[in-house]
Order: C-alpha cells, then sequence, then structure tokens
C-alpha cells in the first residue's frame, strides 16, 4: 500500500476464463473485508487480469476453477496473501511531495530534538506506515543523513510496514532503476547510492549499507485492530492511502496510528489527504501535517 495506492491494473480476458459475477463478488467483499478498499463491478476486468498469472501459476484451468479452490476446497486461506499481492499496486517514488521533506528537516526534528533537549542525542523513530518498495523509507533516511552532517545531536530510526509480502522484499532489497531514482538530488545520489560502473539508463542500482542499516521493514495490514510496534514514535508517514478507504476505516486507522505518536508527534498525510485530518480535529501544523496534542 503506500505511499501505497491500491490500483488495479486494466486489461482484458477471454469470455471462458473470465471471472463469473458471483466469483467477483465473493472476492470483492473479502479483498474489501481484508484491505478496507472497494471494488466495483466496472473492476471486475482489472481483477481478473490481475489473478491471471497466479492461476497459470497453480496450473489451474481458469478462474472459475480457481475460486472453487479458493471457496470450496478450503484453499482461501493460503491463497491470501497471494490474492493481496495480486490486486495491490503501491505507487511510490523518491522525494514523492517534497514538501514534506523540508518540513521533516526544518521544523520537525529540529522541534522534536528542542522537546527532548534533556536527553542526549534523542532517538528520533519515523514510521512509514504504507512502505510500498521503500522509495519512502529510504528518502526520510537521505534527508536524515544529510542533517546529521550540520548537527550530530540527534539519532533515527526508520520502520516500513506494508499489506504486501511482494514491496516488502523489494524494499529490504532496496535496488532501484536508475531512472526511479532521478528526482534524488544530486548529491545524495552519490552520497547514498551504488551505482554500476557504467550508468545506462535502467541500469540497477542500490541504497548505500548505511542508510540500509537504518531501516527495517515488517508485514502490516492497517486494517488490523490493532499494531504490534512501538508507541512512541516522532513521526508517522501515511501518503495518499486513506483515499482508498471508507471514511469510518480512514478515522479508525488514523486513530490506531496516532496512539502509537508520542505526546507532540507528527502524522504526515498525503496532500491530497489534508481535509481527512482537519475535519478529525487534528492540529495542523503544515499542509498536511498533523501534531499530536
Amino acid at each position: 500500500m503506500s505511499s501505497a495506492a491500491l490500483r488495479l491494473a486494466t486489461s482484458s480476458l477471454p469470455a471462458e476464463s473470465a471471472l463469473s459475477e458471483a466469483d467477483y463478488e465473493r472476492l470483492a467483499s473479502v479483498l474489501n473485508g481484508r484491505l478496507g478498499i472497494k471494488l466495483p463491478s466496472a473492476k471486475r476486468g482489472m481483477l481478473e487480469m490481475r489473478l491471471r498469472g497466479r492461476i497459470r501459476q497453480l496450473g489451474f484451468a481458469d478462474h472459475d476453477a480457481y475460486c472453487q479452490h479458493l471457496f470450496n476446497q478450503g484453499g482461501l486461506a493460503d491463497e491470501m496473501q497471494h490474492l493481496v499481492d495480486a490486486v495491490t499496486t503501491n505507487k511510490t517514488d523518491f522525494f514523492r511531495e517534497p514538501e514534506h521533506f523540508v518540513v521533516l528537516r526544518d521544523l520537525l526534528v529540529p522541534n522534536l530534538i528542542a522537546a527532548r533537549r534533556a536527553e542526549h542525542q534523542p532517538l528520533i523513530k519515523l514510521w512509514s506506515a504504507a512502505a510500498s518498495i521503500g522509495a519512502e523509507a529510504y528518502t526520510i533516511a537521505m534527508v536524515l543523513e544529510d542533517l546529521l552532517r550540520s548537527r550530530a545531536d540527534f539519532r533515527y530510526a526508520i520502520l516500513g510496514t506494508d499489506v504486501s509480502s511482494r514491496v516488502l522484499d523489494q524494499a529490504r532489497d532496496a535496488v532501484y532503476t536508475s531512472d526511479m531514482v532521478m528526482p534524488v538530488p544530486s548529491a545524495m545520489k552519490e552520497r547514498y547510492l551504488l551505482w554500476p560502473l557504467y550508468r545506462a539508463q535502467g541500469s540497477a542500482v542500490r541504497i548505500s549499507p548505511e542508510l540500509r542499516r537504518m531501516a527495517r521493514f515488517a508485514p502490516l495490514n492497517l486494517m488490523d485492530a490493532s499494531y504490534p510496534f512501538d508507541r512512541d514514535v516522532d513521526v508517522v508517514f501515511l501518503r495518499n492511502v486513506l483515499i482508498y478507504f471508507e471514511r469510518p476505516d480512514q478515522e479508525a486507522v488514523i486513530l490506531r496510528l496516532m496512539g502509537h505518536l508520542r505526546p507532540g508527534g507528527y502524522l504526515i498525510l498525503g496532500h491530497s489527504e489534508t481535509a481527512i485530518g482537519t475535519a478529525m480535529g487534528l492540529k495542523q501544523v503544515a499542509p498536511s501535517v498533523f501534531q499530536r496534542a
């Protein structure tokens, strides 16, 4: 999920392999309960396409046989993570909505350090709550590493979580194409990225070991009733995810995450989600940045 925008790719399938309306409704209901997103009937052809690879991998003849396996032969529980991975596409970029990282560097981290001036090098905890393939988490790491070059009075640790095991594996590998890291400022590219000898367009680059050590990644479904993580987090990034949730689920997720922030900590939403935080009465300190009392 992250910035996990939950989307479905488009395609068409032969009629003989298409999902029946009944099977689609059952799948949509299961995925809504699991992920909190709605899959209207217009998305049926998209879901058919996204499942095709998994159906072939398992050796089923068509969507009907696959759904028989899920719903009539007890295969749903074992297949759930594959369903989640199949239907989630995690839109993310390095330095996406870059204003947030300026606010993080110039306002949030200095305020957090000042509030804990009695501590020697306080540990600033940051959580990318819809981490996708890790671009947001590693962007945070680059910004904080650069800040440490000018002030060495804090430490930091980053947690990245996502519902998709597939994208978490990519985040841990920390390998990206040179095209994807284009938004990274030039100086940071030289400091924090490992480049091949020849920098051909589209070639693979890797996040440096010192940044990889600062971020850990773990599975989490934001729809879970509770989250098994620290309750003294300083900054939570939850950007461009809530727009895919129904209003009651939006509020429930925000309240759960706010419960993991230390007093004075910050929640950062996507710019398109500012109204959600405002409607919940959160204290806004910058565009789509909110502070816990």
